[in-house]
């Protein structure tokens, strides 16, 4: 195994500064901003999804974003022009 392989499996990515989880149904995804050592931080979004096996057993099917400071203006820009258009077209998934 890489050493690459190795420090994605230990999550090895930088130094944590903070973290939020939001649970969703059989999904929970994570927030965690991040510090590399250069102190420059950068977003890490994951998606944890719980998986049944036929046998019974289950497992976690992730899978992870990164995105780094360079992105930030963009995708956000980008991410509330769509939740602007599904709020407009779909007011009814806001409603609680």
């Amino acid at each position: 195994m890489s050493s690459f392989a190795t420090q994605i499996e230990n999550e090895d990515y930088g130094d944590q500064i903070i973290s939020k989880v939001i649970k969703a149904g059989r999904r929970t995804y994570f927030l965690d901003v991040k510090a590399t050592r250069g102190d420059d931080y950068f977003l890490t979004i994951t998606e944890s999804r719980k998986v049944s096996r036929a046998d019974g057993s289950f497992s976690f099917d992730r899978h992870k974003i990164f995105l780094y400071k360079e992105d930030f203006a963009k995708f956000t820009e980008g991410l509330n022009e769509v939740i602007d258009f599904i709020k407009e077209n779909k007011p009814e998934f806001f409603e609680k």
